[in-house]
């Protein structure tokens, strides 16, 4: 195995850790800004690097489409494209190729799919999953898998899981296994535990750099996400990092961590810096609301983020009622900062020993919510 993994300290379930890659070291428990196609959203990848984000997360399916993996590898991989030095983490296609319910056909071998874009044929199996995440140089590849619906019949689940453990040997088998890279299993079985189980134990099998949890943060909702995390990340062996795929709201990531996860991608934050949406410690905001229009405080008293140190809520709230861009790169900024913040302090917490008090603190200050000035 080629990514090494250490936990440095636990508390409870919670792990503090760091995972050595070929393009870096990431501190544990992460979160991954989201680069879909290349880049995060409104923002320069150097501005992310600011933000405290270690490591990015890229996907497969959009930069086969465009502009290919074939050019991407010819312009040095990934890193060298985007201008990103820090390490990556593909997404093997899976999730987007299973997205496009009318638009592919399933088999054993593989996916056949339509583009979204020009509706040319395209077929994704393990091993071209593999091929296209080696020729982008990813730090980290995960494994090519079949994500179910919620809600999903037994049987169903039951049959996608067996496919993508059979597909999980197939990509391990693919990957090109060389020091600072690895791949990451993924486990499948929906909100059934014995499912849940089967997979685990499956994957532990063929052995993998690290274990991601899939097919959750679907429609299932937060109580049920939590209850299978309950269990799901005590499945998986202890000396692994686990990542939880497309894993959430803060207090998701902060339930998650409590739970056993070391790391975390989602849209949240960039998708909500489009449409108005804050993240502070005292919970969400829009900033589009009347009530921001002679507020002359920053966004979050405290926060070191570019929108939070020079400018007010005031002219955020101006900025975006003329859809002026530079809204979207503050507030993008912003919420990605809000996101490695978080981390951060969690980070913190555990290495001193004082994860409790400080997710005690956290939900306090959510329930508080954001104080209207006077």
């Amino acid at each position: 195995m080629a990514l090494e993994f250490e936990i440095l300290k636990t508390s409870g379930k919670s792990r503090l850790g760091k995972l050595h890659t070929k393009h870096g070291v990431v501190n544990t428990p992460a979160f991954m800004p989201v680069g879909t196609c290349g880049t995060v959203k409104a923002m320069m990848p150097e501005s992310v690097a600011q933000t405290g984000a270690e490591i990015l997360l890229g996907n497969t399916y959009h930069l086969m489409l465009r502009p290919g993996a074939d050019l991407v590898e010819k312009m040095g991989g990934l890193h060298k494209f985007m201008n990103w030095d820090k390490p990556i983490l593909t997404d093997s296609g899976g999730f987007q190729v299973m997205s496009l319910s009318a638009l592919r056909k399933i088999t054993e071998e593989g996916v056949t799919f339509k583009s979204h874009v020009d509706g040319k044929k395209f077929f994704l199996s393990p091993e071209e999953s593999m091929k296209i995440q080696h020729k982008l140089d990813s730090d980290i590849t995960m494994a090519f898998d079949e994500c179910t619906p919620y809600p999903c019949t037994y049987k169903r689940c039951q049959d996608s899981m067996r496919m993508s453990m059979r597909w999980a040997e197939r990509s391990k088998k693919a990957f090109v296994d060389r020091e600072g890279y690895g791949i990451f299993g993924i486990q499948q079985g929906n909100v059934f535990k014995d499912l849940r189980e089967e997979s685990a134990l499956a994957l532990k099998k063929i052995g993998f750099d690290g274990y991601a949890i899939g097919g959750l943060a679907i429609g299932e909702g937060q109580e049920k996400m939590f209850e299978v995390l309950d269990y799901a990340p005590d499945m998986l062996p202890k000396d692994k990092p686990r990542y939880l795929m497309g894993v959430g709201r803060p207090d998701d990531i902060v339930g998650a961590v409590l739970r056993g996860v070391d790391m975390f991608d989602c849209v949240m934050p960039t998708r909500s810096g489009r449409t108005s949406q804050a993240f502070t410690k005292y919970g969400t905001i829009n900033i589009r609301n009347a009530r921001h229009r002679e507020d002359p405080r920053p966004l979050e008293e405290g926060c070191d983020c570019p929108l939070c140190t020079h400018y007010t809520r005031a002219y955020i709230h101006h900025l975006q009622k003329c859809n002026e861009v530079l809204a979207v790169m503050l507030l993008t900024w912003h919420n990605v900062r809000y996101y490695e913040r978080l981390m951060q302090g969690l980070r913190k917490a555990l290495s001193e020993d004082k994860l409790q008090d400080y997710v005690a603190e956290f939900y306090a200050n959510q329930q508080k919510g954001d104080i209207p000035a006077l």
